[in-house]
């Protein structure tokens, strides 16, 4: 910036006209100098010479003189412009020294010659980046939003300022209540017209009483059907569901209320009540679906429960059968045909099977019993069932059978679908002939997965699939008993009459064989039973398999019912009676109340035990984990597990075992004695 120059420097300027006279009177004296030396020769003409050089230079420095600029350039004043400034100011050094400061900036900041870091944090780094940038700046509080500018004077310098921040004014919101009313007050909102829920807008503070001035699209597909001019909500609802939330909204609720449209009386939907500006908003939202897997969860649960019940029950059942059953055999040999108690005996032996029966099929509900599959061809199966059940029919009650073309096999334990299918038309049976007699059909065929969806099946994907299917022409199952037919002891028929445990069976049996079953009925019209089974396909063979080595024992055994036993029981009435009854018969029985008893027993008489007997479910140790501990001290001595249930999985804990046979609980001395020999023999 040039400032202009002081009356000092007017002064030292030369005038105008002074260099022309100055220049005029130097040419004058030289000329005057020169004439003595013009008149005295040669020799004087060195000092001539002399003489005309100083003129040329002084002629030649004088315009030079007349040159010299009017103005000079003067250092600006800083701190007079920063005392200037209304807003906090100083000039600041690189270092963070203070040079000048206004008024302002010592009333907000203090007389401090340094730069205090706790006021201004960010101050050395706006500093560097000035010196960077030449400018920059940064919010600070200081009593208040404030702006701190920082700006490079010259190398070293800075000038520091504070400013108020700018404030942006922000627009006062809207009260929500008043939103709400005025969109009310114009009807539904465009959030309300395009949601996927309903949305009805209503005259007056009832919503069940007052008119309904506007619904959304989504409002007809959930009440199922559109109001009418001047209607109600009430009436769009059932009496028990409107009556239900009229007590809760009157409680001061605004939902959500569980309620049934009257137009879709299988729908469950919750109702939201918002009340604006003598207007209310009520809010329909479909949760059929969310309920019916809510109950699908619960029933599957409480199904899981009763399972793990009636498999815990049919264990400890068992165990009392077997104890009594070979107390029996005990008796029975005390007393033989024609003895007066012999008949008693038959009795209890027959209640006691019938109860073992009965305990099966507990164990099948809770498939908690081990599955012998095979394979099986779905035609000679029924053909087999149904020669077996016309015995069983009376002479009220047809049955046909109706088998379709190119029928699959399937692998499944063929006792337990027999035993499905004879319940099922055992069922069918009593249903017919308590409505005077009728007809009962049973159906196999093979279904393609498209045509299995539309008869029932909701099981996952697995293509082609086998149908077993029983119809009959019964009085059918009213629509609140169908959702409870395969809860174990639910029973429609009279006391005495059914153990409820049937159509339990069918269902466990079906899970357990990878299958399906459904059931679809109207009353009157009969019900019909469809059993879906996953198609076995044999693989080809390219050669036939090799025969399985004979199995049995390296070392001859005697065969005349001699021998060492180990038998593992933790039920002390059946390991007692078993045990005396096996010593009867002319073997040596060790007795173990548990795993860890058991393998201390082994490992003292290591090489010396013929066979282990051993329960497969025990506190502590259980029977399979027993054998994988004991095998060392048992050698190739065969091994007989016995148990009230075996969980299926449970082959695969003794994977790699050779020589383990399984006896099913109940059991009495004949049928164990005729095993332990098979297993000494190598049978």
């Amino acid at each position: 910036m040039a400032y202009p120059a002081s009356d000092k420097d007017a002064r030292l300027k030369p005038r105008s006209w002074l260099i022309p006279l100055a220049a005029a009177l130097l040419v004058l004296s030289a000329a005057l100098a020169a004439a003595p030396a013009l008149s005295g020769g040669p020799e004087h003409w060195a000092g001539v010479a002399l003489l005309a050089a100083l003129a040329v230079a002084a002629l030649i420095a004088l315009p030079l003189l007349r040159r010299r600029p009017a103005t000079v350039t003067a250092e600006p004043d800083f701190e007079a412009m920063v005392r200037a400034l209304a807003e906090p100011a100083a000039i600041v050094a690189d270092d963070g020294s203070i040079g000048a400061a206004n008024e302002p900036w010592r009333a907000l900041i203090g007389a401090h010659r340094r730069l205090q870091r706790t006021p201004l944090a960010a101050a050395p780094a706006l500093l560097r980046a000035a010196s960077r940038d030449g400018h920059a700046s940064e919010r600070a509080e200081l009593g208040g939003p404030q702006r701190l500018d920082v700006s490079r004077l010259d190398d070293g310098r800075f000038l520091v300022r504070l400013s108020p921040e700018p404030k942006t004014p922000e627009p006062a919101p809207k009260p929500v209540a008043a939103s709400l009313a005025s969109a009310t007050q114009a009807g539904l909102d465009a959030f309300a017209v395009a949601s996927p829920f309903g949305a009805a807008l209503i005259e007056g503070e009832d919503p069940f009483s007052g008119d309904i001035l506007e619904v959304n699209e989504a409002w007809t597909g959930i009440a199922g059907e559109a109001p009418t001019p001047h209607s109600s909500l009430g009436p769009l609802l059932t009496d028990k569901s409107r009556e239900d939330a009229t007590l809760r909204l009157a409680a001061g609720g605004i939902g959500p209320f569980e309620v049934t449209p009257a137009a879709r009386p299988d729908s469950i939907s919750h109702l939201y009540v918002a009340r604006r500006a003598g207007r209310c908003v009520a809010y329909l939202v479909d949760v059929t679906e969310q309920k019916q897997m809510q109950a699908q969860l619960a029933q599957s649960n409480k199904m899981q429960a009763i399972g793990q019940l009636a498999g815990g029950v049919a264990h400890d059942f068992n165990n009392l059968l077997t104890a009594i059953l070979m107390n029996l055999s005990e008796l029975e040999t005390r007393h033989p045909l024609g003895d007066p108690s012999f008949d008693g005996l038959s009795r209890i032996r027959e209640n006691a099977f019938r109860a073992a029966g009965l305990v099966g099929q507990l164990l099948t509900f809770s498939r908690k019993v081990t599955v012998q599959r095979e394979t099986l061809d779905v035609g000679e199966l029924i053909s087999n069932v149904t020669v077996m059940l016309r015995r069983l029919l009376p002479e009220s009650v047809g049955m046909d059978t109706d088998y379709g073309r190119n029928l699959p096999q399937v692998r499944a334990d063929r006792q337990q679908l027999e035993n499905a299918v004879m319940n099922l038309v055992v069922n069918a049976r009593d249903a017919v002939r308590g409505h005077g007699g009728g007809k009962i059909v049973v159906r196999a065929a093979r279904v393609l997965e498209r045509d299995a969806a539309g008869l029932g099946y909701e099981g996952a994907p697995m293509g082609e699939m086998a149908l077993i299917e029983v119809a009959d022409d019964g009085p059918g199952i009213p629509p609140d008993v169908l959702p409870k037919i395969f809860d174990p002891f639910f029973t429609t028929k009279p006391v005495g009459e059914g153990t409820g445990l049937g159509l339990a069976t069918v269902y466990g049996i079906v899970k357990q064989s990878d299958g399906w079953i459904s059931v679809s009925s109207k009353p009157g019209e009969g019900a019909t039973f469809r059993i879906f089974l996953p198609i076995y396909e044999p693989p080809v063979l390219v050669e036939p398999p090799a025969p399985a080595p004979p199995k049995g024992r390296t070392t001859a055994r005697d065969l005349s019912g001699v021998g060492r036993i180990l038998f593992v029981e933790d039920e002390d009435a059946v390991r007692r009676v078993a045990a005396r009854l096996l010593r009867a018969r002319g073997y040596e029985v060790i007795e173990a109340a548990d795993g860890e008893e058991a393998l201390l027993i082994a490992e003292q008489n290591a090489g010396q035990i013929d066979l282990m007997i051993s329960d497969v479910i025990m506190p502590g140790l259980d029977g399979p984990h027993l054998l994988k501990a004991a095998r060392p001290f048992l050698g190739d001595a065969p091994v007989m597990f016995i148990s009230g249930y075996a969980e299926a999985e449970f082959s695969r804990v003794l994977e790699g075992e050779v020589g383990v046979s399984f006896l099913a609980k109940p059991i009495d001395i004949t049928v164990l004695a005729e095993k332990v020999k098979q297993a000494l023999q190598g049978g």
